[in-house]
């Protein structure tokens, strides 16, 4: 982050009329979520090169993160426009119409993303979210696991990719595949130790009937964070336990 706000700068006092200047601060205050500030430079990019299309993508990502969809999605259509060829703003404006639940439009553009980049995993990751989104959790599985195959580095050892290791937990869990979706929360755990993790598998180790290894790991749950699904659950396995010892 320290390298790139110098790097803006410095572009910024070496060619202030050129977007990729102001683009690279704005990315910098994106980094470190300084929405309002980052919203400013991109704009500011946008302004100079109209047809600079990291720009409006990371405006688009900018207002995305503040919740304007609208505004968002007019932004990611714009890139769209100006690079035909390009997939991210076709993902980017499926991911904004899933947010808004309307998860047909949000289809049509995953599926035109995966018509131009069917090899970049971001696509198949969106498509497992939706799936799971439609209750479609076996193609949610297959999507997840292409994604993964996908990814060009080891997944499995690498924290970026924990979010979809994570998300193909819960497809198999939803799936009925207990096992695997433990294995797979397991691995997911060992990359991040999220609180939400350990929840997810103690409601698995619930749902299989292992009321003792669920409260272990709701109380480890909530040792990292608290949170009203893990207490509320951790009280029915307690209350499940006293009654059997009745």
């Amino acid at each position: 982050k320290n390298d790139l706000f110098l790097l803006g700068h410095k572009l910024v006092e070496e060619m202030p009329e050129r977007a990729v200047a102001w683009f690279a601060v704005g990315a910098y205050y994106y980094c470190i979520k300084a929405w309002d500030s980052a919203e400013r430079y991109f704009q500011k990019a946008t302004g100079i090169e109209k047809d600079f299309a990291p720009a409006w993508i990371g405006y688009g990502h900018t207002l995305a993160a503040k919740e304007e969809h609208d505004q968002a999605m007019a932004a990611y259509r714009t890139a769209s426009r100006l690079f035909q060829g390009l997939h991210e703003p076709l993902l980017c404006l499926g991911m904004e119409f899933a947010k808004t639940n309307n998860l047909g439009m949000a289809n049509d553009f995953f599926q035109k993303a995966l018509k131009i980049a069917a090899e970049d995993p971001l696509v198949l990751n969106e498509l497992g979210v939706l799936a799971y989104q439609r209750g479609e959790y076996s193609l949610a599985v297959k999507n997840f696991k292409g994604a993964l195959d996908l990814a060009g580095v080891d997944p499995w050892s690498n924290k970026e990719w924990e979010p979809t290791i994570n998300n193909l937990g819960h497809a198999l869990r939803k799936a009925g595949r207990y096992e695997e979706a433990l294995e797979h929360f397991k691995r997911a755990s060992g990359l991040k130790g999220q609180a939400s993790t350990y929840s997810s598998m103690a409601f698995t180790h619930q749902l299989m009937g292992h009321t003792d290894k669920a409260i272990e790991l709701y109380h480890k749950a909530l040792g990292i964070q608290d949170c009203a699904f893990s207490s509320d659950m951790l009280l029915i396995c307690l209350k499940e336990v006293a009654f059997v010892s009745l």
